[in-house]
């Protein structure tokens, strides 16, 4: 597929193609590669556009809907939503896991096909840059491979959260696809994350020159957030401290409106998947698809939705006792009741349904730009928040014997909860488990790499052994390397 001209005013969700094809990731050609027979690698001009194209597929591919609930549904707090359609997800949820769930093979395709797009936009951007002698040009080439790589290594990541080990794709050619140790794909993300650090601007995403674009402190996020999955405390107060000494981030005032229009790209978003409908109220719109349609309620009028995403009753009494009031707001779309900026969430019609979902994918029906009516229109998808660095550099703080309250009132502070003194690392997993529920499975991560998840999951059915996702059937059939045991490297 050529890669289309992109657009100059979201430049990193350009229109390079359309919905992500579900290919296998081994395919030779990938989509939303640039032919490099119809390249012109001499005009410098467009040496953004195969950047572009990966940011297009992260967002037609990393946010397929199915992808969603799988990342989510592990923990204690967030199932499904819905028994009588997608059983399967209910089934995972309580770790009964079936490799033949075309979701899981959805998954695998998807991030490897991102993965792909940065491996084919990383030799375009070498193919720019033998055609010029310009520093400048040498040093935006750089600075655009770093966005690259940061993109690649976050595929990786979640590939990581959901199979464990992974095969390392290092050449789109490649035909050894052995599985490496997850130690060995925490390094070789590391190291694109280093050379996203090194090479790309020192700036928040909304002050890169294409807006919205990942920056080096985006990379120093993914980073702190694999060395606390290795328990590298240091290293993740290291990156974390750069990031708040930066005092280039601040919390979105308004927790609310913080995953709504208004806080689109704010001065809290480290990295989000950028959509828009151009401000027009018909025609085309540059979007993730049903991403929000997926999680929206089973409700009457505009503001409804699939109905998944569902949050547990026994999770928003916990939430209540903490004396949670914005958070609680914000957080859980319930069944019953009127959201703050006017909209009504009928009363619970289906009894095999959730009557609570996910409201930090609520965008209000009066902040959809007129004429649209397709649920989450024009809104972001946030990824990585300023919220979660500081309560990375709490916990890390804490557990290197120093005091982490500043960072962690910070973000209770924002949430009008009162401040505490002397935090502990359990208060912090509980800071943890309210800020950020409902976001990239990060409750589930947290009990897994604290060792809690036994005793909080395993009355459910969690057992170590069901950590990690099978690697998907169709996988395993045309490639029965995969089964072999990860090597070290």
């Amino acid at each position: 597929m050529k890669l289309k001209k992109y657009i100059a005013l979201v430049a990193i969700t350009a229109l390079m193609g359309t919905l992500a094809s579900c290919n296998d990731y081994l395919d030779k050609d990938p989509e939303n590669s640039v032919p490099e027979t119809s390249v012109d690698f001499t005009n410098i001009s467009n040496m953004y556009q195969p950047v572009s194209g990966v940011y297009a597929r992260v967002r037609t591919g990393g946010m397929h809907w199915v992808i969603w609930p799988l990342s989510i549904v592990r923990d204690d707090d967030v199932w499904s939503g819905r028994v009588d359609d997608q059983q399967l997800l209910v089934d995972f949820g309580n770790y009964k896991y079936d490799n033949s769930y075309w979701g899981l093979n959805e998954m695998w395709n998807q991030y490897y096909g991102i993965i792909k797009v940065a491996n084919a936009a990383l030799e375009s951007l070498d193919s720019y840059a033998a055609n010029t002698t310009s520093q400048k040009d040498i040093n935006n080439k750089n600075a655009y491979a770093g966005e690259v790589r940061f993109l690649r290594a976050y595929a990786y990541y979640r590939l990581t959260q959901a199979f464990g080990p992974v095969t390392i794709l290092k050449s789109n050619s490649q035909t050894d696809l052995t599985r490496s140790s997850l130690e060995t794909v925490n390094k070789y993300m590391l190291e694109d994350l280093q050379y996203t650090i090194d090479n790309t601007p020192k700036l928040r995403p909304n002050e890169m020159e294409h807006v919205g674009a990942v920056s080096a402190y985006s990379a120093m996020a993914l980073a702190a957030k694999i060395y606390l999955n290795m328990g590298n405390y240091a290293q993740v107060e290291a990156l974390t401290d750069q990031i708040v000494n930066s005092g280039k981030f601040r919390l979105y005032p308004d927790f609310y409106e913080a995953f709504k229009i208004p806080g689109k790209l704010s001065d809290e978003s480290l990295f989000e998947c950028q959509c828009t409908d151009f401000g027009n109220g018909s025609g085309d719109m540059v979007d993730a698809d049903v991403w929000f349609v997926f999680q929206g309620p089973a409700n009457d009028g505009d503001i409804s939705g699939w109905g998944f995403i569902g949050l547990y009753k026994k999770f928003r009494d916990w939430a209540k006792q903490r004396g949670e009031t914005v958070r609680y707001t914000t957080s859980f779309l319930e069944a019953g009741t009127t959201t703050p900026s006017g909209d009504n969430i009928r009363p619970l019609q289906n009894p095999t349904q959730t009557d609570c979902w996910n409201g930090k994918a609520y965008t209000p029906l009066k902040e959809l730009t007129p004429g649209r009516t397709k649920y989450g229109s024009n809104n972001n998808i946030r990824v990585l928040r300023y919220a979660d660095v500081l309560l990375m550099n709490a916990e890390a703080k804490v557990r290197l014997g120093k005091n982490g309250d500043k960072p962690f009132n910070l973000v209770r502070t924002r949430a009008k909860m009162p401040t505490l003194q002397n935090v502990n690392v359990d208060q912090i997993l509980d800071e943890r488990r309210m800020e950020l529920c409902c976001e990239w499975g990060e409750r589930y991560n947290d009990l897994v790499r604290t060792g809690k998840a036994e005793a909080v999951l395993g009355p459910n059915g969690w057992t170590k052994d069901k950590t990690y996702y099978p690697i998907p059937f169709e996988q395993l059939s045309d490639n029965p390397v995969l089964a072999k045991n990860p090597i070290s490297e």
